[in-house]
């Protein structure tokens, strides 16, 4: 039996609110920051400034709306404890871990490739 190699995905219509909805949820899955805290994340919890100090070049204003937004969805979860001072810690949702998986092999994905990636841009760029 043949395995197909990827799965194709049909386009829904411009206007239709599936499509729309689609569309949102892979806007905050795909951005770069999301990837990289949701792969963060995929290790345990962390502390906010724990991610900071991890996630190259996130300003500490991007850092903030990103986890925002992934909670907001219900990928991440934010617990404060009252300490001076107060600790803020962030961690997956259930739903989030399993996003966290398919994040992971994404960014394996990249690691394995960015050498390529970068050999094809060189040959492209150059005259």
């Amino acid at each position: 039996m043949d395995i197909p190699t990827h799965t194709a995905v049909t386009t829904p219509a411009r206007h239709d609110p599936e499509a729309c909805h689609l569309r949102h949820v892979l806007d905050r899955v795909g951005d770069k920051w999301s990837v990289l805290i949701m792969a963060m994340l995929g290790g345990g919890p962390r502390r906010y400034s724990e991610l900071r100090r991890s996630v190259e070049g996130i300003s500490a204003r991007m850092l903030t709306l990103t986890l925002r937004s992934l909670e907001r969805d219900g990928l991440v979860t934010r617990t404060v404890t009252p300490t001076t001072p107060p600790r803020v810690d962030y961690a997956l949702t259930s739903v989030g871990e399993t996003l966290s998986v398919e994040v992971s092999g994404l960014i394996r994905w990249a690691e394995q490739h960015r050498e390529y990636i970068a050999e094809s841009r060189r040959a492209f760029d150059s005259p």
